[in-house]
C-alpha cells in the first residue's frame, strides 16, 4: 500500500476501465470514472489527510496499482471510522484486500485508539462481505436500499469491529 500521487491518475483510471463492468455492479463511481475523475479523487485523498479525516492508499501488486483501500471518514469525537476497498478482479482470491483491511483496522483501533471500525458491503457482493467476515467483523444488519448504483438501489450489510474484540 502507498499514498496515491497525482501522476497515478492515468494508471488508476486504466485499472478501473479494465474492471469497469465488474466494479460498476457495486461502486457507483465506477461506471463514469475517467482519468480526470481519478485525478480529483487523488486530490481529495490529499485534502482528507490534511483535514485529519482519514487516508486512502493504492493497493499495489508488483509495483502496479491493483485497487484502493482507505478510511472514508474518521469521527474522532465518536471514535469510529469506516473502511472502503476495491480490487481489480484478476487479483482477487489471494488475500490481498484481507491483509490491507487487517492493517487498516489494526491502525484505527490500536495506533489511533478508535473504538469502532465499520465496513459496508452490498448484500449481493460475497467477496467483499467475505473480507469482513474473515477478519471477525460482526454483522449488525442490513440497510435496505441504502446505496444507489446506476438505476437501482441496493441493500448493504453493515459490519463492525470494536476495539476490545480486536484486541482479543
Amino acid at each position: 500500500m502507498r499514498l496515491l500521487e497525482e501522476r497515478d491518475a492515468g494508471e488508476l483510471a486504466q485499472v478501473v476501465d479494465a474492471n469497469r463492468e465488474y466494479l460498476a455492479r457495486w461502486m457507483p463511481w465506477a461506471a463514469s470514472d475517467t482519468e480526470e475523475s481519478s485525478l480529483e479523487f487523488i486530490r481529495a485523498t490529499r485534502r482528507q489527510i490534511g483535514e485529519n479525516n482519514g487516508i486512502q492508499t493504492a493497493v499495489t501488486i508488483g509495483g502496479r496499482i491493483a485497487g484502493t483501500v482507505g478510511f472514508h471518514r474518521v469521527s474522532w469525537e465518536d471514535g469510529n471510522t469506516e473502511i472502503g476497498y476495491w480490487l481489480a478482479e484478476q487479483y482477487q482470491g489471494r488475500g490481498v484486500i484481507t491483509a490491507a483491511v487487517r492493517a487498516y483496522t489494526d491502525h484505527a483501533l490500536r495506533a489511533w485508539g478508535l473504538q469502532r471500525v465499520e465496513i459496508e458491503a452490498a448484500v449481493d457482493n460475497p467477496r467483499s462481505r467475505a473480507v469482513a467476515e474473515r477478519l471477525g467483523f460482526q454483522s449488525e444488519g442490513v440497510r435496505r436500499q441504502a446505496h444507489r448504483i446506476g438505476d437501482r438501489h441496493c441493500d448493504v450489510v453493515v459490519y463492525s469491529m470494536l476495539a476490545p474484540d480486536w484486541r482479543a
